[in-house]
């Protein structure tokens, strides 16, 4: 025999009492209920108390289930932060790669710039230039220390023409074919150059020696007058270079040697300056003040 589908809860006490509690519980919610719609229309002031009492009690219920639920969002997305951590911080990577290398192009477009602009105002105020021509080669670990230009005879090169940049001197000319010409470079051992001290025109001779760097030899015999840091620039003595071109600073410097190094490096340099052999006859040499340098760019 199947069983009756709802069941009464005979005499068990413990249904009949939560079946009546249950009858209770509704029974005064209704009359609570009805009890509020009369305070709300007869007492509207007393009812706003009554409300402003059960927010009271609610909004601290309120703030630790908010309290709650942030901490269980948050523990999610620390965990997802975790797991995508090896992403997110590749992604950075690349991102800091891209800028890195927008920053040095454009640092490397602002030196070019600059460079050009030495160029451009040497050859504005150079009134004996021959012409400009483009550094095809130089010569790094050979004992001779040469460069060749792009241009010749035909563009009125000669041997024994200088040769310059807006840094400083080179070399001269040794060599000339029509459309080519080899120059020695003033780090050549073959090489002597005639220079003064910018800061206290104190005369010297710079000498190539075949490793990149030059010897600072003072025309006076005693103390060594020279210290790191010191600029050189052409004499004018002896011609054939113009006075005030610079050419070295000092790299090293004690009692017996000075070192310097040239402040034209033909190696980074796309364009040198040819000019007419300097006369000393038609012009006197230029002997700067003290702390003065002609010339000279930085």
């Amino acid at each position: 025999m199947a069983p009756p589908s709802k069941r009464r809860p005979g005499f068990s006490r413990r249904a009949q009492y939560g079946l009546f509690l249950g009858y209770v519980v509704a029974v005064g919610g209704i009359a609570f209920a009805i009890l509020l719609l009369v305070v709300a229309r007869i007492d509207p002031t007393g009812f706003a108390a009554l409300r402003g009492l059960a927010l009271d009690i609610t909004t601290p219920i309120s703030t630790a289930g908010r309290g709650v639920v942030r901490g269980v969002g948050d523990a999610g997305d620390a965990i997802g932060n975790y797991f995508f951590a090896a992403s997110q911080n590749a992604e950075l990577k690349r991102e800091l790669a891209a800028t890195r290398q927008t920053l040095i192009e454009a640092r490397a477009a602002e030196l070019e710039n600059q460079r050009l602009k030495r160029l451009l105002k040497l050859s504005a105020d150079l009134s004996d230039d021959v012409t400009t021509a483009r550094i095809v080669g130089s010569t790094f670990e050979s004992s001779r220390r040469l460069a060749t230009l792009a241009a010749g005879s035909t563009s009125g090169i000669r041997v024994g023409q200088p040769v310059r940049a807006p840094e400083g001197l080179i070399g001269r000319v040794v060599e000339s074919g029509r459309y080519a010409s080899r120059v020695l470079l003033v780090t050549d051992g073959a090489n002597n150059v005639p220079v003064q001290l910018v800061r206290d025109g104190t005369p010297a001779l710079a000498t190539g020696r075949g490793d990149g760097t030059l010897e600072i030899k003072p025309l006076e015999v005693g103390k060594n007058p020279f210290r790191k840091g010191d600029v050189f620039v052409t004499s004018g003595v002896g011609g054939i270079y113009k006075p005030g071109i610079p050419v070295a600073i000092v790299a090293t410097a004690d009692r017996d040697t000075t070192l310097a190094r040239p402040l034209a490096d033909p190696a980074r340099i796309d364009f040198a300056i040819v000019q007419n052999i300097y006369e000393p006859a038609a012009s006197a040499p230029l002997l700067p003040a003290e702390g003065a340098a002609p010339e000279l760019v930085q």
